[in-house]
């Protein structure tokens, strides 16, 4: 008997390609699931037109916009299911996505989530921005996928076509063991949108469970719908949540060499930013800096709770890390695929991380 799922997507705007987003959803070749539309203050009457498409799918809607992290907590909230499927309203799944992720995901009671091949929907033989084939980070914070590094997104030749650990499973689309996303605090709706799952991923990982990609699932992403790369938001949120990552999860002994580094690197980015003239960039560094700052409460609060589940030290998770800065890699020597900072044939070293 298959497992019940309920699919969450969180919708504030975008008629056409959530739409379409539905109806590829509704075409999944799974015997049981459920769907749950969470309306984030939609303005366009698009969440009202699709519960009238698909009466079928249970709505939700918001007193107010509590981003992706916020509708993803109300859609799991009402849902009784053994597994919760995030799904962006911008994608387009194929009939048996959630079929292939099933299998990955029950095959191993210590696999938390799982996460879809994901290409992009403008150019459907490349890898998309938010998850590619599985995301990875440096141990300085800076989140980069197989398959993308920065804005360079790589050809899917099959390259990285194998069921593989990976640090984090992009809310793009993917697959959570329900209980434990609840067990592991949900998503934290200070991040409001972006990295929010790499924060959820990262402690399921201090948990002792593991994060999975699944190439034999593919879905189809626009990306930056709701913010373009260029929007000071995007920016802002970014450079933003990365570092509050680190501050809520690193232990405080690995925190106080790593902070500073990243602190000289945010810097360096700020110098490249003038050389730019990118002034957006400079403002979001700043601001993100001052945020942190000002939310130390919430952060030593979240910290109080990441050490109450800890299972894994933080050299376990080092170990899942890129040792260097993909920044410097990327920047400074040209580095622009995953394959080139490890430039070793995966498919002979294919073995789990520790």
């Amino acid at each position: 008997m298959p497992s019940l799922v309920d699919v969450i997507i969180p919708h504030y705007k975008g008629r056409d390609k959530f739409l379409s987003c539905l109806t590829s959803l509704f075409e999944t070749e799974y015997d049981d699931f459920r769907v749950i539309l969470v309306d984030n203050c939609s303005l366009d009457g698009s969440a009202a037109e699709a519960e009238g498409l698909y009466p079928q799918m249970k709505v939700i809607r918001m007193e107010k916009n509590r981003g992706f992290a916020g509708g993803c907590n109300a859609g799991v909230e009402i849902s009784d299911r053994e597994f919760i499927a995030l799904l962006n309203d911008d994608t387009e799944v194929e009939p048996d996505w959630l079929t292939k992720l099933i299998d990955v995901i029950e095959s191993d009671e210590k696999i938390a989530v799982v996460q879809p091949k994901l290409r992009w929907m403008i150019d459907k033989s490349k890898f998309e921005y938010a998850g590619a084939m599985g995301g990875m980070m440096d141990i300085f914070g800076f989140p980069y996928c197989h398959g993308r590094l920065f804005e360079t997104s790589e050809v899917d030749n099959g390259q990285y076509d194998w069921v593989d650990d990976i640090f984090w499973a992009s809310g793009s689309a993917c697959l959570f063991r329900r209980q434990l996303y609840i067990d592991a605090g949900r998503l934290d709706e200070k991040f409001f949108a972006h990295q929010e799952e790499i924060d959820l991923n990262w402690r399921l990982q201090l948990m002792g469970y593991r994060v999975k990609a699944v190439p034999q699932a593919l879905v189809y992403h626009y990306a930056g719908t709701t913010l373009p790369p260029e929007n000071f938001m995007k920016k802002y949120m970014n450079h933003r949540n990365s570092i509050m990552l680190l501050l809520k999860n690193y232990q405080l002994r690995t925190l106080c060499w790593v902070l500073p580094i990243r602190i000289f690197l945010e810097l360096a980015a700020v110098f490249l930013a003038v050389k730019q003239r990118d002034y957006k960039r400079i403002v979001a560094i700043f601001r993100g800096g001052l945020w942190n700052m000002t939310n130390l409460p919430h952060m030593l609060k979240a910290r109080k709770f990441v050490k109450r589940i800890r299972k894994i030290p933080d050299q376990v998770i080092l170990d899942r890390l890129y040792k260097g800065s993909i920044a410097l890699q990327y920047y400074l020597f040209g580095k622009r695929t995953y394959l080139q900072l490890f430039p070793v044939d995966k498919k002979e070293v294919k073995g789990e991380i520790k």
